[in-house]
């Protein structure tokens, strides 16, 4: 399995090597053709107004977002759960996303850059639930679609869903050390993934 992280803004690095540590073969994508080589995709954290001009501009913007509505296992955290979403709250006129997640997110809901915080969560389907979540100009999901299942809340707010082959949380696990979501991503949801495509 080969699993991509989107390289073009925002913590890739940090992405590639949690990936890495679960066993999988990851790499950056930056082009159409990294797109054509990979099994599931990861979106970073960054700027998602940033990110998604910066898909347009290297023209992959309508290729993830059918490959995503495709069936292609897909992990946004932060910014990457904003452009999964199929409605975004807070957005700048003109701000896309690739869709696919039926959610309602809203940007920058638990303040700006200094408002950002750590905190131990419970999150649903890794081994001991508890992880220590980074939360930074995060978005928190404000309507859960049908067949939308909640992962994880922080006092009441839901900040982690997984949906089909799709996860998202507004947290950054990629910068704890603790790879247990990332490892999840790619032992449940890809996996299930692939069986069914099988």
């Amino acid at each position: 399995m080969i699993v991509g992280v989107l390289a073009l803004q925002g913590d890739v690095r940090e992405h590639i090597k949690s990936l890495s540590d679960c066993g999988v073969d990851a790499i950056t994508v930056k082009s159409l053709s990294d797109l054509e080589r990979i099994d599931a995709l990861v979106i970073p954290g960054g700027e998602s107004t940033t990110i998604s001009k910066l898909a347009r501009s290297f023209g992959l913007f309508d290729a993830i977002r059918q490959r995503i509505k495709a069936g292609m296992p897909t992990y946004g955290s932060c910014a990457g759960l904003i452009l999964i979403s199929e409605e975004v709250l807070g957005a700048i006129e003109g701000q896309e996303s690739f869709g696919g997640l039926d959610v309602t997110t809203r940007r920058n809901a638990f303040g700006r850059q200094v408002d950002s915080f750590e905190m131990d969560i419970e999150f649903k389907g890794i081994t001991d639930p508890k992880f220590r979540a980074v939360f930074i100009r995060a978005p928190w999901i404000e309507r859960c679609g049908e067949g939308v299942e909640v992962l994880a809340r922080v006092e009441g707010r839901v900040v982690a869903v997984r949906s089909n082959s799709l996860l998202a949380t507004s947290f950054h696990p990629e910068l704890t050390g603790d790879n247990r979501i990332h490892r999840y991503f790619v032992d449940v949801i890809c996996r299930e993934a692939m069986k069914v495509g099988a």
